[in-house]
Formats: structure tokens, sequence, C-alpha cells
């Protein structure tokens, strides 16, 4: 099912929200993303469930130390049904007062989002860490698209 241009904009944007507020270190903005049944699966493998978990748990986060910034290389968005939308994206992080990528941060995402009138919501959102086992040309490859977001002064491309 092909993605309409203003639902493929909708889900593209909540994507960079979601990624400003992680950025902005600003837990309640990031959890009012998600749907109140919403997930977060972590780079570490942890998981989040529900609106309320996601925002106390990013909390303690937040208030314990200033987090690496994220930026984001958006691969595709695809509808999945007239309400239910996916997001493949690629993101890096920069650490505070860096302006280079991290090369071991790299991940892939995956956003699961849902339209609820004219609301759009995150069902689902999980970090793959990108390593690329045994293929360190792939981390490279990787590592310079992302640093070019960064370079561009952007937070998704």
């Amino acid at each position: 099912m092909r993605t309409n241009k203003d639902d493929g904009n909708n889900i593209r944007s909540l994507y960079e929200k979601l990624l400003e507020s992680w950025n902005d270190n600003n837990a309640g903005k990031f959890s009012k993303l998600f749907a109140d049944d919403g997930n977060v699966i972590g780079f570490d493998g942890s998981q989040m469930n529900g609106r309320n978990q996601i925002n106390d748990e990013l909390n303690k986060v937040f208030v314990n130390h200033k987090v690496s910034s994220y930026v984001g290389i958006v691969r595709e968005i695809r509808t999945l049904s007239p309400t239910v939308f996916l997001l493949r994206a690629v993101a890096g992080m920069v650490p505070q007062d860096k302006a280079e990528i991290k090369a071991d941060m790299n991940t892939i995402q995956t956003l699961v989002g849902q339209r609820e009138h004219d609301e759009f919501l995150i069902t689902l959102y999980q970090n793959t860490p990108a390593a690329f086992h045994g293929r360190p040309e792939l981390v490279k490859q990787l590592t310079e698209e992302l640093q070019k977001v960064v370079n561009g002064k952007q937070t998704i491309r």
C-alpha cells in the first residue's frame, strides 16, 4: 500500500519530534508522542511499556546526565493500513560538546505510528545496534553518511 504525501510527512515529522525531544532531554515531550500503550525497545534491549513508564524512565535518565544527541536518516515510510505506518531509519549519536558521530552508537531504528483522527502517535519505537559484525566498511559507510547530517546541522534527512 502506498503512503500518501500528507501521511508520510506526518510520520516523518513525528520521528523528527522524537529525536528532538531526546536531544532536548525532555521526557514529557518524548512520551507524549506515544500512544497510551506505546512501547520502546532501547539500544541496550531495555523495554518501556506505556506512556507513563516511558516518561518515568526517561526522566531518570535525563536527570542524571545530558545524553548524546541523535541525528537520523529516514530510509522508508510505508503504509501498513489506512491508519498504521512504518518508518525505517538509521541514526547516529553525537556526544555532548563534540561534532563527530560516535560510530559504535549507530543504530537502525523502526517506528510504527498510528493515526487516530487527526493525531499521529507512536505505538512502537525500536533501536537496534548497527554493529555490522565483521563488516567494518559498512560501519564506516554509515558513519560517513550520518556525519553529513551533522555537518548540515540537521536532525534528520
